[in-house]
């Protein structure tokens, strides 16, 4: 299945090279809000952190 996506993107990249510059810019954008750039990196991390338990009395 990630060949078959990663197929697509090459051939629409190869079909309309503008749209190359566009996602380099989307990504720009992106990156340069920081509150954004951190959800998206704890996003990412949570499956990764211990769960916490809490001791009952």
């Amino acid at each position: 299945m990630k060949w078959i996506l990663l197929g697509a993107l090459a051939g629409l990249l190869l079909a309309y090279p503008s749209i190359l510059a566009l996602l380099i810019a989307v990504a720009a954008v992106l990156l340069s809000k920081p509150v954004a750039v951190a959800f998206g990196l704890g996003l990412l991390a949570r499956p990764f952190l211990p769960r916490l338990r809490r001791r009952l009395r």
